[in-house]
């Protein structure tokens, strides 16, 4: 059996911002009034960035790497319709993650 291909940047910030998408739609971070908890965009939010993590472990990404990577999470972002202040946020979350020096448990 041959081993997956391992996904590009493109395809795996594609992948995210989807699972993004339908766990959280642009359409709720546009109305106050509905959007979800704290606690629940929190939740949301952290799964994004453990993915994010993991995928930097499997794909061993340099700087240049992770700066392509939080560019285009921050455009699929604002393509998909969500407002400044959580694009800014949430890609903010998403450069702390990556910027982390591994854990001695990983």
């Amino acid at each position: 059996m041959a081993a997956q291909k391992p996904l590009s940047i493109g395809e795996f910030v594609n992948a995210l911002t989807e699972q993004l998408v339908k766990r959280y739609p642009p359409a709720l971070d546009s109305q106050p009034s509905k959007r979800p908890s704290v606690n629940r965009l929190t939740r949301i939010l952290e799964e994004a960035c453990s993915r994010v993590v993991e995928f930097q472990g499997q794909t061993n990404l340099g700087w240049f790497g992770k700066a392509r990577l939080s560019n285009q999470f921050r455009w699929n972002l604002s393509d998909a319709g969500y407002s400044k202040e959580f694009i800014k946020f949430a890609t903010e979350a998403v450069i702390v993650h990556l910027s982390r020096k591994p854990s001695a448990s990983s």
